[in-house]
């Protein structure tokens, strides 16, 4: 079964109007160029985060766009 990455599912959460935390969280991705955009793998998607992501004010948006890559992948 195919499963995108992350960032790929992530790209499809944008909105430049009103975002939400995720929607927000998404739109700032989007400009970080060392995201690991081919990755699967939570732990490498959240270390990468916690380490590197100054525009991700919580963790709590990425586990909640990670439980959204879930629940669609499945």
């Amino acid at each position: 079964m195919y499963r995108e990455s992350f960032y790929h599912f992530l790209m499809t959460q944008r909105n430049p109007n009103q975002p939400d935390e995720v929607e927000q969280f998404a739109n700032n991705a989007f400009y970080d160029s060392a995201f690991p955009k081919q990755s699967q793998d939570f732990d490498e998607i959240s270390k990468y985060l916690e380490e590197n992501a100054e525009y991700l004010p919580s963790m709590l948006i990425f586990d909640d766009a990670w439980r959204r890559y879930e629940q669609k992948m499945n």
